[in-house]
């Protein structure tokens, strides 16, 4: 994740990361950066297929447009 993306809270991470001091919490982090690039990840995949399929219905549906 870039600093300049939009939903990129980077005072957030910083303090996260502060207060990482032992195993368990860096651990914790770790799985709050991962779950968060997946999510990150999911909805960029579901926006595209959104636009790949925004033209679609009407060949789903057997529609001619013949004129």
């Amino acid at each position: 994740m870039r600093v300049d993306e939009p939903g990129y809270d980077h005072g957030r991470y910083r303090r996260l990361l502060a207060e990482a001091n032992d195993e368990q919490k860096r651990m914790a982090l770790i799985r709050l950066l991962i779950e968060e690039s997946a999510m990150d990840r999911l909805a960029a995949d579901s926006a595209g297929q959104r636009t790949l399929n925004a033209g679609t219905p009407a060949r789903r549906s057997g529609a001619s447009f013949k004129s």
